[in-house]
């Protein structure tokens, strides 16, 4: 089994970021305006989500950088990236979870190289995974010492798909330049394009510096944490402008700027959109569980639907014993929501009520979910496009029907008091009427014979 393979503005001098809300965002006092202080602002997403068809005419133009045979920017899909939590110095472990990562849909893998025997490990990585017959792209993750490791190790320089280079982390004051412009030399020299992905725990202290020292000396200046942010989306346009100016093509450039609330990221990355390269997109770390999965949804979501991000990593911290692939299936979750991509059939289903003190419905819609997911690993070769198909499972007649037609196929079962009887819909009309006990397998008939006659070989005539 190999890797899926994929289917088919100008220069930015940002040195500030602009007190009026970004593109996409608008300002709500939080306070009365009967106050004697001037009341904060909060950014909140404006309630408009576009439609599929609207995310591509707000898609931003970029060259498209080549991560192995992994594609980024200029049009391709928003692509789906994680990053293992092993000791990249056991390659059998770190093969194993890039492995689980790649078949979970993972497109592009980022490893830790922190040191020379993590550095000896990576070719090593790369040929047990070759093994499996999975080419997922690799990315080194250098900070301190990448220069060093860069040079002293060319065939895991080789070997790797992408560098990643944080500025803040490129030495002291003194040497940072210096080191900068080795792992740029050494991309140019591999023919490998770099993320200069920033992070607002590690930056550049002399650039901080520099920039408060000059809001100071505005008329108005920023909050520290406003000048915080600036530095942030400062650091990595800088160093991408000098990348550019060692060499290095812009279509080997990839951005990012990592912060941990939603509303810096929306900040940042509006700022970001007007630059011309690709853009990595993320929270630096979401947190675990549910509050992990919500902040990476609402930090990321406004975003996507402005068109702004080439590839996305969900940060969660995983719970102890947890798959790390966990990441992976929010990721694509998010991606699919907005609608910028398609990795699996949707089933609806109602939240239940009163009217639904039956679990019936609700077991069916675990069994219909997990029927579809079963089935993707085959029907995903053989049914090109089936993961637009849209099912619904309704638990009553007050949205059941209504809901059901607005699925590819959809059945409404029977609420409580109601005559004991399921109508299904396909193609928004009604098709057939169940009853009985047999009804959830006679549904999935239903199922797979509308797959093969809409995504058959034979679809369409």
């Amino acid at each position: 089994m190999r890797g899926q393979r994929p289917t088919h503005r100008h220069s930015c001098q940002t040195s500030r970021i602009h007190r009026f809300p970004p593109v996409g965002l608008r300002s709500v006092k939080v306070f009365p305006e009967a106050t004697s202080h001037q009341p904060p602002t909060v950014l909140l997403p404006t309630p408009f989500i576009p439609s599929p068809v609207t995310l591509e005419d707000v898609k931003r133009s970029t060259p498209i950088v080549r991560v192995g045979f992994v594609t980024l920017g200029g049009g391709e899909p928003v692509r789906v990236q994680s990053m293992t939590n092993t000791d990249t110095a056991d390659a059998a472990a770190t093969a194993r979870q890039v492995s689980e990562l790649a078949r979970a849909g993972s497109e592009i893998v980022r490893i830790t190289v922190n040191d020379e025997a993590a550095a000896r490990a990576v070719p090593e990585i790369r040929m047990r995974l070759e093994d499996e017959g999975l080419d997922v792209p690799l990315v080194g993750d250098f900070h301190f010492n990448g220069h060093l490791l860069l040079a002293r190790y060319p065939q895991m320089a080789q070997t790797l798909a992408k560098f990643r280079i944080n500025p803040g982390t490129a030495g002291s004051k003194a040497r940072a330049a210096d080191n900068f412009r080795s792992m740029i030399n050494a991309a140019i020299e591999y023919g490998k394009p770099v993320r200069i992905g920033g992070n607002w725990g590690s930056l550049d202290q002399a650039l901080l510096a520099e920039i408060m020292d000059e809001n100071a000396r505005r008329p108005e200046p920023k909050s520290a944490h406003e000048v915080l942010l600036e530095t942030l989306v400062t650091s990595v346009v800088r160093s991408a402008e000098l990348a550019e100016e060692y060499g290095l093509g812009r279509d080997r450039i990839v951005l990012s700027a990592k912060v941990s609330a939603p509303r810096d990221l929306w900040t940042v990355y509006h700022e970001l959109a007007n630059t011309p390269y690709v853009l990595h997109l993320g929270l630096t770390e979401a947190g675990m569980g549910d509050r992990g999965i919500v902040y990476s949804t609402a930090a990321t979501a406004p975003l996507l639907a402005a068109g702004i991000g080439d590839t996305l990593r969900v940060s969660l911290t995983p719970v102890p014993g947890e798959s790390r692939s966990r990441e992976v299936e929010v990721t694509k979750e998010i991606l699919q929501s907005v609608g910028v991509r398609r990795f699996a059939p949707t089933v609806s289903a109602c939240p239940g009520c009163g009217r639904t003190s039956s679990t019936f419905f609700q077991e069916l819609a675990q069994e219909v979910s997990r029927y579809l997911a079963l089935k993707m690993s085959d029907w995903g070769t053989r049914y090109p496009g089936v993961e637009a198909l849209k099912v619904a499972v309704m638990g009553c007649v007050v949205n059941g029907p209504g809901e059901s037609k607005h699925a590819d196929v959809g059945i409404s079962l029977p609420g409580s008091g109601e005559a004991p009887r399921a109508p299904v819909y396909v193609d928004g009309e009604l098709y057939t009427t169940l009853s009985g006990e047999d009804i959830p397998e006679r549904f999935m008939r239903i199922l797979e014979d509308y797959v093969e006659r809409r995504f058959g070989a034979g679809a369409g005539g």
